[in-house]
């Protein structure tokens, strides 16, 4: 953990605030069990496969389980960051293919009700890894809360997970448009666990039509994954399918994903300010 801190002061010492920040990807879904964590850990390591620096925050109160996909303990969580005044490197772990996550631990809920002091050392913290990463992946809490819409709007681009299970496109839907009855926002849509890419592409054209005709807003197909039987064995293996099987279908819809998405941020060189939007956002939790 010495040696890990101390690699990151070193990447942080040849950065500059001026010359690069990461962009925030908030990823979300309407409902539990579409198999959101799983993905935005596979994105990562995507991600970490084409060279670009990620670091994953395990946001999803209570049910945070990023360590357990990958099969590892974490030392400290983010609570540790303004509980017990650790610094953001002491919490930062080491995962496959040199991924850097921060464990959960109720995380979510409590950040938003900080004091003054705590809040902060919090923003302070976070402020010094902006520049050392591309990416800042932030795995929220399953369904529409105020906390998890509020880490949306202040994100860069909004990664939405969904099945073409009928429920999980209504709270998929209903997600969307809380979203977009405040902000537009920038959202990608992945279609995971379908049968066929007939049914997956079927799916993803009828949400973005009802999104289009009833929300007025476009919603950006990202990805069509399956329902492939190497996933749950890769969750009971506790190993990223991505990392085990790379030439799993589920692996290269992923890598497509990941493709397509730089493309397109590539695209948008407009940032939001992550960290000063969500500053705003829980000094008017009140």
């Amino acid at each position: 953990m010495i040696d890990q801190a101390a690699k990151l002061r070193s990447m942080v010492k040849h950065k500059t605030y001026d010359e690069h920040k990461a962009t925030a990807i908030a990823v979300a879904s309407g409902k539990g069990g579409v198999g959101k964590s799983n993905f935005a850990l596979n994105f990562s390591l995507a991600l970490r496969q084409k060279g670009k620096k990620v670091l994953l925050i395990d946001l999803d109160s209570g049910m945070g389980n990023i360590d357990i996909l990958i099969g590892s303990t974490a030392v400290h969580s983010l609570v540790d960051l303004y509980e017990n005044q650790l610094t953001i490197y002491d919490i930062i772990e080491l995962g496959p293919k040199s991924l850097h996550y921060i464990a959960g631990g109720n995380a979510q809920d409590k950040i938003f009700h900080l004091d003054q002091q705590r809040l902060d050392y919090f923003f302070y913290q976070m402020e010094i890894v902006f520049p050392v990463y591309d990416f800042i992946i932030l795995d929220l809490g399953a369904g529409v809360t105020k906390e998890s819409i509020q880490y949306v709007l202040a994100a860069d681009e909004c990664i939405l997970v969904t099945t073409p299970e009928p429920t999980a496109l209504t709270d998929a839907y209903a997600m969307i448009k809380h979203i977009l009855l405040q902000q537009k926002q920038a959202i990608h849509l992945v279609m995971n666990k379908v049968n066929n890419q007939k049914q997956g592409r079927e799916c993803m054209d009828r949400m973005i039509g009802v999104v289009k005709q009833f929300l007025h807003h476009h919603v950006n197909p990202l990805a069509i994954i399956p329902e492939d039987p190497i996933i749950p064995k890769s969750v009971l293996a506790q190993t990223p399918f991505y990392s085990s099987s790379p030439k799993a279908l589920s692996s290269k819809a992923i890598d497509t994903a990941v493709t397509t998405f730089i493309g397109e941020v590539d695209q948008n060189h407009k940032k939001a300010n992550f960290l000063s939007k969500l500053r705003r956002f829980m000094l008017e939790r009140d």
